[in-house]
């Protein structure tokens, strides 16, 4: 087997905090990956960080609500579940935005 982390990044524009963290969360299911722990940070006055720690690697999102837009990153060393990851992403959000 060879040693292979693939890497996914994107900046999405709307949801801020638990409502996207509940479809970043159901994205990382519908792909089969196992998630093995999470974290979140809520900032005061605003602002949201969470990270899950995968079986598979790891995803980290991170909302930056005064430009109303969010960081997605996923890395993965399962070719299959990080494609299938990419797949459930752009069908649910749509238009990602450029950095």
């Amino acid at each position: 087997m060879e040693a292979r982390i693939e890497n996914f990044s994107t900046w999405i524009s709307g949801d801020t905090g638990e409502a996207l963290r509940s479809q970043v969360e159901h994205l990382l299911k519908e792909s089969q990956f196992t998630i093995l722990n999470f974290m979140e940070h809520h900032f005061e006055p605003q602002g949201y960080t969470a990270v899950w720690l995968l079986a598979e690697s790891h995803c980290a999102l991170h909302t930056f609500p005064e430009e109303n837009k969010a960081y997605v990153e996923l890395s993965s060393c399962n070719i299959q579940m990080y494609t299938d990851f990419i797949v459930h992403f752009n069908q649910h959000f749509h238009q990602p935005l450029s950095p």
